[in-house]
């Protein structure tokens, strides 16, 4: 079948006015076409791009939709890596990842809107590209998108969170502001080929309609709606499908005597998803995110989440699950090891687990399992030296976490042994963020503060008895310098401007 959303070649040839006259082709004439229109770069794909680079801008020029959105989307997907045609946990292909499960059919869709056939949609990156694409135009269209409004990114937002099949409004958010947020802050990644795409910053105004006013899961403040059902302080609490898990009254039923770490095969707001879909047949206690070691709890701990592929595993262990594919080590940042670790220590903790490698396994450890996670990739010496004391905080946030998606640090400083202040910057909107983060009497509240000064304007205080944090403070500070700095216990750290520009 044709695909629909296909601009129709013209016939002949367009003369253009230049320095000397030039004759476009058919296709020359369409992307000049959509180039005028602002749904794709200026430049059409060339000798100069790589070839999955060069298969997101025709796809992008052949569907009408912005070439850098759908590069963000597959990204935020899976890293720009097909794994060779093998599915994810929740029926993924390819490097934009169309989805076949009970309840999610991308994939059938891309291959009705394209014609390609469903191997070629798996397997081939070009082909999986142009079937993303088609379907996120048949979602533009569906919402009465004109040419006008396509131009701009941000009006993509409910066609984006449609492309997550998510099974709540609050996940779908989760899910698009993820692209939206790698969108505005910009990428480099480097695809399993050694090809290397950009996507550069830029403003973006996302434009949520309706899901403006859905829990943002993001947002610290948010984290605490549910906090009578979350074990962990700095959790977020969504729940599972109770056809995914089985409740139970652990310790007193089963004994909790080890921890599974798993990978998700899968992104963070994907396998969130997955685990609230009753056909799932699966779920784990915790997931954590890759870019800031956010956390989401999806099972209480006395309930036995099915994870392990093992009955005994599951009455006596707690399910982390890590966002990421085994075969690709750029998932498994710094930031993750630490919040995992943090996690790990406080279950350990609560039910006397030895904080060792024979309680603390992997996925591929557990008896019967055909799994290979965490895989390769996953650094055992610097995850258990962040569980066993030698790194890390015990601090259930991170700096990343209360500033906000789409911030970095960029600079600290130890106050003592109370705590460590944070700067960070989000490249995407251009705002500096400081966070004071205790290291000790964690969850009392003792005085804490957090402070940014932008050259030229008044300074701005977090001050108060805080149980972990002191912050976020925010600014604005293009093309200025900063003074920045906090409080924890009796030490005290105060920058020099500096940071400047």
């Amino acid at each position: 079948m044709a695909d629909p959303h296909r601009l129709t070649p013209m016939t002949g040839s367009l003369i253009v006015r230049a320095p000397r006259r030039t004759a476009l082709t058919a296709a020359g004439v369409v992307t000049l076409l959509l180039c005028l229109a602002g749904l794709v770069p200026a430049r059409p794909a060339s000798a100069a791009e790589g070839p999955l680079a060069g298969a997101f801008t025709r796809a992008a020029a052949a569907h009408g939709v912005p070439r850098d959105l759908l590069v963000a989307l597959a990204y935020a997907e899976t890293h720009l890596d097909g794994h060779d045609g093998r599915p994810s946990a929740s029926g993924g292909y390819g490097v934009a990842h169309l989805v076949t499960n009970p309840t999610l059919h991308t994939l059938e869709e891309a291959a009705r809107l394209t014609g390609a056939p469903v191997a070629s949609l798996k397997a081939d990156d070009a082909a999986n590209v142009a079937g993303a694409a088609a379907v996120l135009r048949a979602g533009a269209d569906a919402l009465g998108l004109d040419a006008a409004a396509r131009a701009d990114a941000g009006r993509w937002y409910t066609a984006v969170a449609r492309y997550g099949g998510a099974g709540t409004p609050e996940v779908a958010r989760l899910y698009a502001d993820a692209v939206y947020d790698l969108l505005s802050a910009g990428f480099t990644a480097r695809t399993p080929a050694g090809e290397t795409i950009t996507v550069a910053a830029r403003p973006v105004n996302p434009d949520r309609g309706a899901m403006a006013n859905v829990r943002d899961l993001d947002q610290p403040e948010n984290r605490t709606l549910a906090a009578a059902a979350v074990d962990y302080p700095g959790a977020t609490w969504v729940a599972a499908s109770t056809a995914n898990y089985a409740v139970s009254d652990r310790p007193a039923s089963d004994t909790i005597d080890r921890i599974v770490i798993h990978v998700t095969q899968g992104s963070y707001a994907g396998t969130i998803s997955w685990f609230q879909n009753p056909a799932a047949q699966v779920s784990a206690h915790y997931v954590v995110r890759s870019s800031d070691g956010a956390i989401t709890q999806m099972v209480r701990e006395k309930d036995r989440a099915w994870h392990a592929g093992n009955s005994d595993y599951n009455h006596h262990s707690i399910g982390i699950e890590h966002e990421g594919y085994v075969d690709d080590a750029s998932w498994f940042t710094d930031a993750m090891y630490r919040s995992s670790a943090a996690l790990v220590r406080s279950v350990a903790a609560r039910y006397g687990i030895p904080k060792d490698r024979s309680h603390i396994v992997g996925h591929s450890q557990v008896p019967g399992s055909d799994h290979t996670d965490p895989g390769p990739h996953w650094d055992w010496n610097t995850y258990m030296q962040y569980v066993t004391g030698g790194g890390g905080t015990g601090n259930p946030y991170t700096p990343e976490q209360v500033c906000g998606s789409g911030y970095s640090v960029i600079d600290s400083a130890a106050l003592g042994t109370a705590g460590t202040v944070y700067l960070l910057y989000n490249s995407g909107n251009g705002n500096n963020c400081v966070v004071t983060m205790k290291r000790t009497s964690l969850g009392t509240a003792t005085a804490t503060t957090a402070y940014l000064e932008v050259q030229g304007s008044s300074r701005v205080t977090d001050s108060g008895g805080y149980g972990y944090y002191a912050g976020p403070v925010r600014a604005s500070a293009a093309d200025k310098c900063v003074k920045w700095g906090g409080k924890a216990g009796s030490s005290t750290y105060d920058s020099p401007f500096e940071h400047c520009g």
